[in-house]
């Protein structure tokens, strides 16, 4: 069978890749070609364009950048029409896939999709657009079920692919971690500034500010597989400040504390069972937009899964060098780490247990051969 799958970011990329394993499971002769990254160019296929070439984060980022982005539309149409694919299978990505589904469906290609739009964060009204073009609803995300439940919307709960991921990985020493990464034997705090160029602008500067605070403990920044450590240098003013690229998982995995720019690196930091802070900000415009449409209490997806505030989030204005102390000084107290612990391993057991990529894969193939 013939598949088109769109990612639009990292954490596309990841779950991209170990639905596209699944797939080769049920369908040893699928024939890929993708929107994605190097992990989904690592399973095999044709890679059509990087997340990273369109990576724009924000209302006002999309809009200095719409004439790029219509031009990537009219090409993935054309690229969708020669390739003639039996499945198109969009990951996430809402602002450009749901553009390409009504297309799609109108065209009659069958359309699946895996890991909703977030239109239960807001523009629920996009729901109505959901229904007629998404042939199938893969969400991740056991509150999303209930949430399309209320419109007479049936989707399938698979689990979350961040549970088979982590369990997945190989182990780490970490002796030979520190040793490999020239690190000191100090307690590591990982600080994980998101992947987008806009998002680490925003983030690095005042997360990096607690360093000369806290001289026992040794700070790592998380490198985006994205980006160059040419763009994080200039961030970086301390010898206690190291920089590891790529290796987000084995950091965490020895990590005592953890700075989190808001999005999917929350929930794998809480999986890891590293108390955190999550950070975000946006740009003046893009928060002011963001305000008046997004009808969530949290912004973490930790918090949103357990309906409670389990990590501070600490967004916007909040997020400044002073508040930041007062909040990371929390989670290095052991009676509020012994909390959160308890909070992530309820949080695990809401997710459904291991085997999304494959519930997934499963149905699909079985759709698209019935």
């Amino acid at each position: 069978m013939k598949y088109y799958i769109i990612a639009g970011e990292a954490s596309g990329d990841l779950h991209g890749s170990n639905l596209m394993k699944a797939l080769l499971n049920e369908d040893v002769h699928a024939n890929f070609r993708f929107w994605g990254g190097d992990l989904m160019q690592g399973v095999g296929g044709t890679l059509v364009k990087h997340y990273k070439e369109r990576a724009f984060m924000g209302f006002a980022e999309v809009i200095m950048n719409l004439s790029a982005i219509f031009k990537d539309i009219s090409f993935c149409k054309r690229d969708i029409q020669e390739f003639k694919p039996d499945v198109i299978i969009f990951i996430d990505n809402s602002g450009f896939n749901l553009r390409i589904a009504k297309w799609a469906k109108q065209a009659g290609f069958k359309t699946n999709y895996y890991i909703s739009p977030q239109v239960w964060a807001s523009r629920a009204k996009r729901v109505k657009d959901i229904k007629r073009d998404i042939d199938a609803m893969y969400v991740i995300l056991p509150f999303v079920e209930a949430f399309y439940k209320k419109y007479d919307y049936k989707v399938t709960f698979v689990g979350h692919p961040l549970i088979d991921a982590i369990s997945n990985r190989r182990q780490v020493d970490p002796y030979q971690f520190r040793t490999e990464n020239v690190l000191s034997d100090k307690p590591i705090i990982a600080i994980l500034p998101g992947s987008r160029k806009q998002e680490i602008k925003n983030m690095l500067s005042v997360m990096l500010s607690l360093v000369h605070e806290y001289p026992n403990y040794q700070f790592v920044i998380a490198g985006a597989p994205s980006q160059e450590y040419a763009f994080y240098k200039p961030f970086i003013n301390s010898a206690n400040v190291k920089f590891i690229s790529n290796k987000t998982y084995d950091l965490l995995s020895v990590s005592y504390a953890a700075l989190v720019t808001s999005g999917t690196a929350t929930l794998e930091t809480a999986l890891f069972k590293v108390p955190q802070v999550v950070c975000y900000k946006g740009s003046a415009i893009s928060y002011q937009i963001a305000k008046r449409i997004v009808t969530l209490k949290f912004i973490s997806l930790v918090n949103l899964i357990m309906d409670k505030e389990v990590v501070t989030e600490l967004i916007q204005n909040d997020f400044n060098p002073k508040r930041l102390k007062k909040e990371f000084d929390k989670i290095l107290n052991e009676s509020e780490r012994s909390k959160i612990f308890i909070d992530y391993y309820e949080l695990e057991k809401a997710l459904g247990g291991k085997g999304a990529s494959e519930k997934t894969a499963k149905l699909i193939y079985k759709s698209i051969k019935a």
